[in-house]
C-alpha cells in the first residue's frame, strides 16, 4: 500500500432488483471501479477512508440517492466471495429502511503493475423497500413491452431481423453471391469488400471476411492457407513456451484474474459455459496479457474474444451455436478456431491499446469527446445530466471499456462488428459515434428521469434485449450521420 503514497477510499450505494426484494450494496474502494483493471483518474470522485470502522445499524430512513458518492452501479463482473469475517472493513453509516435480512461480506480484486493487488470489501444487506415513483415507471414500462418473437442469442443472427424475417430474402441472396464473387478473386479487392460489409456481412462467409478485414489474412488468394498455417502453429508455439508460467509468481495474479472473469463471460449463453471453451478463453487471454505487458490483462478483455470466437464456430456449425458442444468437433479445428480467435482480437486490440494501459486513458478521452458530442447535438440531454449530476463516466465508462457489448445481446455485437471492421478506425473512431447515436436512442425514457438513482438505473438496463438487425442498422446509420457532420467540422454544433 504504500507504493501508492495517501490512500483514497470511495464510499459507494448500490440497488440490486432481485423480484420483490433489494440487495443494498455498500462498498469502500481504493478509487471507482467500473469493471476493469485500473479505476479512473478522476479527483472530484475520491475521499479519505472514514475512520470509524465500526458498524451501525438503526432505522431511520435512508436519505434519497442524488448524486454518484451516494448511489453507484454494480461491478458484479470482479465480485469474489469471501467467508471470512473482516470487522475492520465494515462501513460506517448503515442504514436500513426495513427489516434487515442478510448480511454477506465480498471482496473486489483490482490488479495493478508490479503484481500489487488491492482488495476491495464491500456487504450486501437484503432489505424489502419500495422503488422511487419514476423508477417503478420505467421497470413497468418495460415489464409491458410489446410481444415479439424471441431470437437466438448467436445463431444465424446475421440472417435474421428483430421482426423474425425469414433467414434468405432475394437481395440478402444477392448480396451473399457478391461477397463470393469479391473472395473468389486471386487478390480480392478490399475496399471494395469493405463497402459491401458496412451493410452487414452473410452469416456464410463472415469468418473469411473477418479474418480478411482484421488484416490477419493477406488479400492475395494464394498466399492465405500458408499465413493460416503460420500463425496458428505460431500461436500453439507461445501457448507451449509461455502458458505453463501462469502459475509462476510473477503471473499468478494475472491467471487467477483470467480464472475468476471467464466463468461470468456472458453467463446466459450455454456455449460460454463448457470448460473446454473456458479453457480457450484462459489461453487466449493469457498469452495476450504477457505478450502486452504495457496494459497486461483488463477486465472487459475478456468480453473482446467472443464474438471472434462465435463467428470462427460459426463455420463449423449448422445448428444453434449458443448450444453446440465444442468438445465434438475434430482437435484440429479447436485448435484453429482458438488461433484464429487469439490473432484477431490482438488485431482488434492493437488500434484501442490505450483503452487499457495504466489508469485507461483512451477511454477517458473518449468519454470526455462523447459528453462534448452530445452537448452539441442534443442538449436537453446534456443539460439533464447536469441537473441530476450525472457524470458520462459512470455509465459511458463500460460503453467503451466494452465496446457496448454489456449493452447489446450478443447476435447484434457481431453484427455491429461488421461495420466496425468496414470503417476506417471503426472501434478507436467510429465507436463514439455509435454511442452518441445510442444515448439519444433513449432519449424520450432519458427525458423522462426525474432523479439521479432513476437515470443510472435506466442506463445501466437499457432495454435491448429484443434488438436485432434492424435496431442496429438504424443505430448505424444515426451514427454514420453524426460522423459526417461532425468528425469534418468540428465547429458544427458549438454554440
Amino acid at each position: 500500500m504504500s507504493q501508492l503514497g495517501q490512500t483514497q477510499w470511495e464510499a459507494v450505494d448500490v440497488f440490486l432488483h432481485r423480484g420483490d426484494s433489494i440487495s443494498h450494496v455498500i462498498f469502500y474502494s481504493v478509487q471507482p471501479v467500473y469493471g476493469a483493471q485500473h479505476p479512473p483518474l478522476d479527483p472530484r470522485l475520491r475521499r479519505t477512508f472514514p475512520k470509524d470502522t465500526n458498524p451501525k445499524f438503526n432505522n431511520h430512513k435512508s436519505k434519497k440517492a442524488s448524486s454518484f458518492h451516494e448511489f453507484a452501479r454494480s461491478t458484479n463482473d470482479a465480485w469474489d466471495i469471501d467467508d471470512e469475517d473482516e470487522e475492520d472493513f465494515l462501513p460506517s453509516g448503515l442504514h436500513s429502511t426495513s427489516t434487515q435480512i442478510q448480511v454477506s461480506l465480498f471482496k473486489y480484486h483490482v490488479s495493478y503493475p508490479n503484481n500489487l493487488i488491492i482488495t476491495i470489501h464491500f456487504l450486501i444487506v437484503k432489505f424489502f423497500l419500495v422503488w422511487p415513483s419514476s423508477v417503478r415507471a420505467t421497470l413497468q414500462k418495460q415489464h409491458t413491452l410489446p410481444v415479439r418473437p424471441i431470437i437466438p442469442l448467436v445463431a444465424r443472427i446475421s440472417d435474421q431481423n428483430a421482426s423474425g424475417a425469414p433467414p434468405m430474402t432475394v437481395r440478402e441472396k444477392s448480396r451473399l453471391d457478391k461477397f463470393k464473387q469479391l473472395l473468389a478473386s486471386s487478390n480480392t479487392d478490399l475496399e471494395e469488400l469493405r463497402k459491401h460489409s458496412w451493410s452487414g456481412i452473410p452469416r456464410e462467409v463472415r469468418p473469411i471476411t473477418w479474418r480478411l478485414l482484421s488484416g490477419y489474412l493477406p488479400a492475395n488468394e494464394e498466399r492465405r492457407e500458408l499465413v493460416l498455417r503460420r500463425k496458428r502453429e505460431e500461436y500453439f508455439g507461445f501457448i507451449e513456451q509461455y502458458y505453463h508460467s501462469r502459475t509462476d509468481d510473477h503471473y499468478k495474479d494475472t491467471y487467477r484474474q483470467i480464472h475468476i472473469d471467464i466463468p461470468r463471460t456472458n453467463p446466459l449463453i450455454p456455449l460460454f459455459q463448457q470448460p473446454v471453451v473456458q479453457e480457450v478463453f484462459e489461453r487466449i487471454l493469457f498469452i495476450w496479457a504477457i505478450r502486452h505487458p504495457a496494459s497486461g490483462y483488463v477486465q472487459g478483455i475478456n468480453d473482446l474474444v467472443t464474438p471472434f470466437f462465435v463467428v470462427f464456430l460459426s463455420e463449423f456449425v449448422t445448428e444453434d451455436v449458443e448450444n453446440f458442444e465444442v468438445a465434438a468437433l475434430p482437435l484440429d479445428t479447436q485448435r484453429n478456431i482458438e488461433a484464429d480467435s487469439f490473432w484477431c482480437m490482438s488485431k482488434l486490440l492493437d488500434g484501442i491499446q490505450d483503452n487499457y494501459t495504466f489508469a485507461q486513458p483512451g477511454i477517458q478521452n473518449k468519454v470526455k469527446a462523447l459528453e462534448e458530442l452530445v452537448s452539441r447535438i442534443d442538449e436537453d440531454i446534456h443539460n439533464h445530466f447536469k441537473k441530476y449530476e450525472v457524470e458520462y463516466l459512470q455509465f459511458a465508462f463500460r460503453w467503451m471499456n466494452n465496446l457496448l457489448m454489456r449493452e447489446l445481446p450478443l447476435r447484434c455485437t457481431i453484427r455491429l462488428w461488421d461495420t466496425y471492421q468496414a470503417e476506417a478506425e471503426g472501434f478507436s473512431h467510429f465507436h463514439l459515434y455509435v454511442c452518441a447515436a445510442f444515448l439519444i436512442e433513449w432519449r424520450k425514457e432519458i427525458l423522462s428521469m426525474v432523479d439521479f438513482q432513476g437515470l443510472l438505473m435506466l442506463l445501466q438496463n437499457l432495454p435491448t434485449i429484443h434488438w436485432g438487425n434492424e435496431e442496429v442498422g438504424l443505430l448505424l446509420a444515426e451514427a454514420y450521420r453524426l460522423k459526417y457532420m461532425f468528425a469534418d467540422a468540428p465547429s458544427h454544433y458549438k454554440r
